[in-house]
């Protein structure tokens, strides 16, 4: 188990707290929902926490099996819908892969970016596509 703990600051924003290190993470609430747009909104953290699952677990997988991933690259996009209620519609993930690998070894990587604990957590309205960009910078 791992405890956060989140303080109000006022002006709609938020300080959380990793409690294992005592990281901090402060919010903003977004500029189209009455905030300064200055800092991560949560709803960013959500985007970005299965963009960082996402090759982290590939990353895992990778180093288990002798690749060499440190050039991996991830773009993920935050799609808000309004209706019926103000929620994250889309998060389309696109992964740049800028090396050769194996039909194998890409396949292996596949699997662990859909296997992501974020990604599975998510709820099955929230469209989240993954493309995989083989060979790209």
């Amino acid at each position: 188990m791992v405890e956060i703990n989140v303080t109000y600051k006022g002006d709609l924003r938020c300080e959380a707290v990793h409690g294992p290190s005592g990281s901090k993470i402060n919010t903003d609430a977004p500029t189209d929902n009455m905030g300064k747009g200055e800092l991560f909104s949560p709803t960013d953290l959500v985007a970005t926490a299965l963009g960082t699952c996402i090759l982290t677990t590939m990353a895992i997988v990778a180093k288990r099996h002798g690749i060499d991933f440190g050039a991996a690259r991830l773009h993920v996009s935050k799609e808000m819908v309004t209706q019926p209620i103000r929620r994250i519609g889309k998060l389309p993930v696109d992964i740049y892969l800028p090396f050769e690998l194996t039909a194998e070894q890409k396949q292996r990587l596949e699997n662990a970016a859909h296997s992501c604990p974020v990604h599975h957590s998510l709820h099955p309205e929230v469209e989240s596509p993954i493309r995989f960009h083989w060979n790209q910078p």
